[in-house]
This record gives C-alpha cells, structure tokens and sequence, in this order.
C-alpha cells in the first residue's frame, strides 16, 4: 500500500444499537469488527467495521450527533442517509453474501446486471438495507 493515492477511508452510518449494527455486518455481511469490545467497554465512541485494509465503516450511535461540531449544521445530520453505499466484492463472496442475507431474513433486491461504476459495468448487483435502514449494493465484476 502507499501513501500517494486517494482512497476511501471510512463511511460514518447511523445507527441505532452500534453492537447490534457491528453483529449485523460481521455476522450476515460477513465484514471483520473493530473496536466492538472497546466499545462495549465505554473506551471508545463507537465502533467500527472492516471492509478490506483501506476502508472501514463507522457506527456512530445516533446520541454521537449532539458532539457533530466540525461544521454549522452538522449536529442534525444524525438520521440523514447516503443514497446507498457499494460493496466490491469477488463473484464467490458475491453469492455467499446474498445466500447470507437470504438465510437471516433480509430482503434483497432482484439481481441487476451491467450497472456502472468506479470499474466499469458490474457482471451482477443487487440491494439490501441494514437494520438501520442504510441501502447498502453488493457488486461484483468480472
């Protein structure tokens, strides 16, 4: 990895119950956990998951939303979804993430194909929400 490049660092949601979002993506999205424990200790303000070794997602507990002071208005973003966040993932961890889904009661969308993005057109996509209503696509490409 270098230093010289631009890249995705994290993506801040908000969630409800953090434990219970970080369950959600470690367990059914099949994402690594990060600072749960610490977490669930009170050592730190929320957690956070892994999506590869440059990107993580933060869970920052709706309540966080009072300390937002960086900018005028920030305090009242709590609540105030992304469109959809996108997961690039290999056809094999495609298919187990949708059978994963599937198997824990989450409703996801039909598959689509040749949809557009940061590589191209992807072979298959498809959508699903989390518990907290963040949309999240899944994607993969040839």
């Amino acid at each position: 990895m270098t230093n010289n490049t631009t890249r995705l660092d994290h993506i801040v949601l908000w969630v409800a119950d953090p434990l219970a979002a970080a369950g959600f993506y470690e367990t059914v999205v099949g994402l690594e956990p990060v600072k749960v424990a610490e977490f669930a200790e009170g050592k730190v303000s929320f957690p956070s998951v892994r999506v590869n070794e440059d990107t993580i997602l933060d869970l920052a507990p709706h309540t966080m939303a009072e300390r937002m002071r960086m900018l005028p208005g920030s305090a009242g973003s709590a609540g105030h979804p992304v469109n959809h966040v996108c997961l690039s993932l290999p056809a094999g961890a495609f298919d187990a993430l949708r059978t994963r889904l599937q198997e824990n009661g989450v409703p996801v969308s039909p598959i689509d194909h040749g949809s557009s993005g940061a590589r191209g057109n992807a072979t298959r996509s498809f959508y699903f929400r989390d518990p907290d209503g963040n949309v999240f696509e899944a994607r993969h490409y040839d």
